[in-house]
């Protein structure tokens, strides 16, 4: 049967395989041109990510701060000890005084109550971040350690001192980042193409198209707000990496059937692209819209992850399926050399390894389906004993000054005596306010340290628990209890441990709100896709179980093997949308390639036919993906790899065991039911067509 001239796929492909597609790859390459020069740099690259809604109580406590006569500066913790441990000496404290007036502090250190540290304040800019502020700490810890006796050891920690080890430790990552990506799928496509050659054209497509990405987020930063942090351009590369090239994978592996087929290449690549395009604009969608559900988040780096991972894909998509056809069909058959397909007729879709593996499913599929899940089931075991949430000094995967600092000060000092927690409360009410803070247990210290114009006055509060600390957390919802029972008192508490608290609250909320709507969306854009009830909640069933085992399992590996104490409050969400929203990528691929070779052999030899076909293609596009998310491991921050190590587990799960096993037995067992309310449509058999005009099959 002959596609329809009227077919709006088939003219698009006609567009960007036929003789003139070059002034299409031209004007693709143009715009990607202008848009990266109108973009500039990502000047917030090196900034840690901004995770505090501005609705929480900490974050108005912060905007009450300034209005405070000493606003606009925030306080870096010197922390001193003498290298041998012992006492610090009239001399030590003379020393350290002179090393905090060369810094721009008070000259007045503080001794601590064993005698063998001190501690002193420095004010830097609070408007400072970024490489900036690194530069800013960087100019102070060399103040500080300028004529510092051999005998003393110094140390910068504090707020402003772990924002910018943040920045440093992103200085040149996501440069690293970019490298090892490109190294790594070079390698893969490498080995899947068995080429010297293929492998450029789709790699150079997708570079362009991640440098693009770029750039339109930096755009996107500056019209909304949002910040393209360090973290965000992190995941949003590795992202538009291994989706871009799993889409390439897809059309390039459907080109080289094609090619069997068909004795012009142009011809081949046209029917490529109308049958594979609507499966990759299905899987694109459905990944962009799942990213969108962020934008509903409270906290304000999920948002801005969710807006710049979506425009990343939507470049990824457009580059695959409008610059990718145009480059082969310049290069022509021979870029697969020496593996150069020839128009032999051959068809594919029953050979092979994965044909073999299928086939022995399909026999009994019940055994493989049961077995299969109770694996799944049992790798999302691991959930039950996981740890949530890293405090600040668990954060950095990579040597910091500032959390040996505080590690420091904990040793000698009530443990919040680095970032103290503030109060904010109208003056009229300071007896009370003070009464209540004297009464909270888990307080070392609470002293009023100013009045503001408007009528408020500021507490410092040190307390005797480790910053971000479950401890911490109880003591400072302790206090906001405490405060809140004060008459007409507006009470706010604030602080570095406030924060976290009210981070980690939104990031529940945020999981209870946006998991339901990503499977909402996943589901509707299968039955969509599909037309089928029983298929669209088995594939996404099948999915979420995947994707909990590898949560579970990644938990496991990330305390077990690399010594992690907890997963990072952000990776359960990201973690679950990128293997729900990503995980179906593939089963679209192999579904929807099902449904067509059932409509001719039946729901169960059509599974087999698919599976045969997309086998290699989905395996090398699960590997590479798997791989592209590990390589966040070389970003400093924790949670980014333990988002590689949980997506990479999860690809692979389900490459290997959802969609070799679990969904074909499945499939088997329902029969021609799984396509309720619908059947396959019964389509004629494809025969190779030498004329020039591509063939439905």
């Amino acid at each position: 049967m002959r596609v329809s001239e009227g077919n709006g796929w088939d003219r698009f492909a006609g567009l960007v395989t036929g003789r003139r597609s070059w002034a299409v790859l031209l004007a693709v390459v143009i715009a990607a041109m202008a848009v990266m020069a109108l973009a500039g740099s990502n000047d917030s690259a090196g900034q840690a990510p901004v995770s505090l809604p501005r609705s929480a109580q900490s974050a108005l406590a912060a905007e009450a701060v300034d209005r405070f006569p000493d606003a606009g500066t925030a306080a870096a913790i010197m922390v001193a000890t003498r290298a041998d441990d012992g006492p610090l000496t009239p001399l030590d404290r003379a020393a350290l005084d002179a090393a905090l007036t060369r810094a721009g502090g008070p000259p007045t250190v503080i001794l601590a109550p064993d005698g063998r540290a001190a501690l002193g304040q420095i004010p830097v800019s609070a408007e400072l971040n970024g490489f900036a502020l690194t530069d800013r700490i960087d100019e102070l810890r060399a103040a500080v350690d300028t004529d510092l006796p051999d005998t003393l050891r110094v140390q910068i920690t504090g707020g402003p001192a772990f924002g910018a080890d943040i920045a440093n430790s992103f200085s040149g990552a996501n440069t690293l980042l970019l490298i090892v990506t490109a190294i790594v799928v070079m390698a893969l496509l490498i080995v899947t193409y068995r080429s010297p050659v293929l492998w450029l054209v789709p790699l150079t497509v997708v570079g362009l198209a991640d440098r693009v990405a770029t750039s339109v987020g930096t755009l996107l930063a500056e019209l909304t707000g949002l910040s393209f942090d360090g973290s965000t351009s992190g995941i949003t590369s590795v992202l538009v990496f291994g989706a871009g090239t799993n889409y390439a994978l897809l059309l390039v592996s459907r080109y080289r059937d094609e090619l069997h087929r068909h004795t012009d290449h142009r011809v081949a690549l046209r029917a490529a692209v109308r049958h594979a395009a609507p499966a990759i604009v299905a899987s694109n969608v459905t990944v962009v819209l799942a990213l969108l559900t962020l934008l509903l988040a409270l906290l304000p780096n999920t948002r801005s992850l969710g807006a710049f991972a979506a425009a990343g894909l939507v470049v990824a998509l457009i580059f695959v399926l409008a610059a990718l056809p145009p480059a082969l069909a310049l290069c022509g058959r021979r870029v697969f050399w020496p593996f150069v397909p020839k128009a032999d007729g051959r068809d594919t879709a029953d050979q092979g390894v994965w044909a073999v593996v299928a086939k022995r499913v399909v026999r009994r599929p019940a055994v493989i389906a049961g077995a299969a899940s109770a694996v799944l089931i049992v790798f999302a075991t691991g959930l039950a004993t996981t740890d949530i949430g890293l405090s600040q000094t668990e954060q950095f995967r990579v040597e910091a000054e500032s959390v040996d600092g505080l590690e420091t000060l904990a040793r000698h000092f009530p443990s919040g005596s680095s970032d103290p927690a503030v109060v904010i409360a109208r003056s009229a009410t300071t007896t009370q306010i003070q009464a209540a803070l004297d009464g909270v247990q888990g307080i070392s210290r609470a002293t009023a340290t100013g009045t503001s114009a408007d009528g408020s006055t500021r507490w410092s509060v040190v307390l005797d628990a480790p910053p971000g600390s479950a401890k911490a957390f109880t003591t400072i919802e302790a206090i906001r209890t405490a405060v809140a029972a004060v008459p007409d008192a507006q009470a706010l508490v604030g602080g570095a441990d406030a924060e976290a608290l009210d981070i980690r609250d939104a990031a529940r909320r945020d999981q209870a709100l946006v998991i339901p709507l990503i499977l909402a969306v996943v589901l509707l854009v299968l039955l969509v896709l599909l037309r089928a009830v029983p298929a669209a909640v088995l594939l996404v069933g099948v999915t979420v179980l995947s994707a909990l085992a590898a949560l579970g399992a990644g938990s496991w590996i990330s305390g077990t093997i690399f010594g992690f104490p907890a997963l990072d409050t952000n990776v359960p969400l990201f973690g679950f949308l990128f293997l729900v929203a990503l995980g179906v990528d593939y089963t679209i691929f192999l579904v929807t390639r099902a449904r067509e070779e059932a409509g001719a052999h039946g729901t169960t030899q059509g599974m087999v036919r698919a599976v045969a076909s997309t086998g290699a293609v989905i395996t090398s596009a699960g590997v590479v993906l798997a791989a592209v998310f590990c390589v966040l491991g070389v970003l400093p921050l924790i949670t980014l790899t333990q988002l590689g190590i949980v997506v990479g587990i999860g690809i692979l799960l389900d490459t290997f065991v959802v969609r070799t096993l679990v969904v074909p037995a499945l499939f088997a067992l329902l029969g021609d039911k799984v396509w309720w309310p619908g059947t396959p449509v019964k389509a004629e058999a494809a025969q190779p067509d030498t004329a020039g005009t591509p063939a439905v099959h």
